[in-house]
This record gives C-alpha cells, structure tokens and sequence, in this order.
C-alpha cells in the first residue's frame, strides 16, 4: 500500500524529526522493562526501533529499592541499576532512546502517527506499547493536600526523611510488605494499616514482615482522611475498623500507600479494547485490536505484575512485531478495521493463529 503522511502546520510534508527515517519501523512507547526488552529484541532484528521514554523513565522498577527474585542475579539489584543495565543492552544493538513523553497517537491511518510533547511527530508502521500503570490513591480527604509533605508514594524516594519517625503503610499486598520492609532502616516504627486480616503478599515477605520487630499490623481497618499537624505535614490518620465499624485515629509522622495500580491508557482512550479496568486487551501474541500495534507489561497485564514477566510480554511483542512487519512487506497493510485477534486464518499471512 501507498503510505501517507499528514501536512504539518507549516504545510510541508518533509519529515520533521532530523536524522530519522521518514517512517519508522517500529516505536516503542514506556521505558519499563518491557519496553526495554522490546528494544533489545527489535534492535538484534535490526528493526532501528525508536524508544520514548515517558516521564517516568524506567517505570516503577526503577523506584524499586532491591529485586530479588529477578533471574541471573542471586544478590539481588536495584531497580534503577537493573534499568540501566537493560538501556545500555539495548542500545548497544542499536535502539534509539528519546526522552519525550507522547501526547497523542493516531491509529486510524497507516502509518500511524506519534505526537510528542516536544514537538514531534513520527510516522511508524507498527507500535509497540509499553506505559506501564500508576499507583492508586485512597482519594480521602487530606492526601492530595498532603503528598510530599508527609504524604508518599515511594519509600524508596522518600524512607530517608522519616529517619526515627513513625509511619504507617497502607496495603496488604507485595509492595506494601517489600516497601514497609525497607522503611525500617530509617523509622522507628511502621505500622501496616490492612483492610482485611490476612496479608495477600508472597509468603516470604509475609515471614520477613513478621519478623521484624519494627513493624506491627492494624487488621480490618480503613484509612478515612489524613490529618495534617499545626505545621501543615501529616499528623495522624482517621481510621475505621471494617468489622465493627469503630472509628479511631492513629498518630504518625508520614502515610505511604499501596494499594494497586492504574494503568497509563490515557492515550488509548476510544482507539483500542479496554477490559473493566482499563488494562489494553491483548492476544497471546500481544496483539491488540488495531493490526500492527502491540502492547507489553502493565497495561496489558493485570495477573502477574512481575519484572520477569514483562520481560517475557516485551519479547514476545517484539517477535510478533517483526513477523507483523514481514507479513506486512509481503500481504499488505490489512486495514485499521480487521481485529488480529479474531481474524480468519486465511486472511492473509499476518493473521495466522498460533
């Protein structure tokens, strides 16, 4: 097929991004691990994959204090060591690393186009989509006012300010008992404040938590506003027991909160599936809806959550996408309205079911 390109505002049709090629084999959208791995696995296919960073280079591992359970590394490694190691593998096969935050995509025109904060805009044949999730907010009274003063996302940014203080961490899963466990090397005390009375973390975390002498558990109970002191930083937090309904207060230095994910679908929004919670719907080959684009890590996933697994969700996308571009060379474009994950086999090539 002809590929097109839209006029920019100056009315020229020269490509407006100097020392790139006029179309684009392949972008790669989120700087986590799957997009990194997409890169490493496009660039040795010599695709010349473009990477955008976003404006949270290296996702969430890289607020990640240490990893453990990432193969190859007995020790274990920081998140943004990891990071870093996987961009340098990357781009030593060839992945172009931009770091610009994308505004908006256009996906119903081949190529597609990708719009940056920068000014950009790209032409590509295929994408890949990695942006990865945010942390939910417990959206009481009190937190938005308060973040960053007392108020925290990240005990890895911010555990060293609440040096022999008193915190509390809200959550039950991994990330509050790996968070909570790191915090302890600076508070006083962390109380684990759960909704519930049993944990939903790992079982090692569990034992670890227990452990520590430091950190001490409040069952059933919700957080209901934080409170901030005369000085305008956290004070204490209204609480409330789910069982019997009791309303209480707990005095604390600073409140760090996890409680899940949202995943960064903002630019997806009426242009591709969605499940009920915002995760982009993909097959098995990390096809989405929309033929040519691919997506991997946390937007996709909401089982697994692993470094190792977006790794492996990177790879795959990146396999796919050069059988896509193949395929593409080949058959032709499909069109924006053929679904590849419920296309007949026989509709062309790039359509083939496992």
């Amino acid at each position: 097929m002809d590929l097109q390109f839209n006029v920019s505002a100056s009315g020229s049709e020269e490509p407006v991004n100097e020392g790139r090629p006029d179309v684009e084999n392949v972008i790669i959208i989120g700087s986590g691990p799957a997009g990194l791995t997409a890169g490493l696995y496009a660039a040795r296919a010599t695709l010349n994959p473009l990477l955008l960073t976003g404006n949270d280079y290296g996702g969430q591992v890289s607020l990640t204090y240490e990893i453990e359970n990432y193969p190859g590394f007995p020790e274990g490694i920081s998140g943004p060591e990891l990071v870093e190691k996987m961009k340098e593998q990357a781009e030593k096969f060839g992945t172009q690393v931009e770091y610009d935050h994308v505004t908006e995509l256009v996906l119903d025109q081949h190529p597609f186009l990708v719009r940056t904060a920068s000014g950009k805009e790209y032409a590509t044949k295929s994408l890949i989509l990695c942006t990865g999730a945010r942390p939910r907010y417990l959206e009481v009274p009190g937190e938005k006012e308060l973040t960053g003063r007392g108020v925290s996302y990240c005990a890895t940014c911010d555990g060293f300010f609440f040096r022999d203080q008193e915190v509390i961490v809200v959550g039950g899963g991994d990330s509050a008992l790996e968070e909570g466990l790191f915090l302890t090397k600076f508070a006083k005390r962390v109380r684990i404040v759960h909704r519930r009375d049993k944990l939903r973390a790992s079982k090692i975390l569990q034992e670890r938590a227990f452990a520590n002498p430091k950190i001490e558990f409040v069952w059933n109970t919700v957080v209901t506003a934080i409170n901030p002191g005369e000085d305008g930083k956290v004070a204490s937090v209204s609480t409330r027991n789910t069982v019997t309904g009791e309303e209480g207060e707990l005095k604390t230095d600073g409140v760090f909160i996890f409680i899940g994910h949202i995943p960064n679908n903002d630019l997806f929004v009426g242009k591709l599936d969605m499940d009920e919670d915002g995760h982009l719907i993909v097959d098995r080959k990390m096809r989405t809806n929309v033929p040519g684009v691919f997506a991997a890590g946390e937007i996709m996933d909401k089982v697994f959550k692993q470094v190792a697994t977006s790794v492996g969700q990177g790879t795959s996308a990146a396999m796919q996408t050069e059988r896509f571009l193949a395929d593409m060379e080949a058959e032709g474009y499909p069109g924006v309205h053929v679904d590849p994950r419920e296309a007949p086999v026989e509709l062309c090539r790039l359509m083939e079911t496992a």
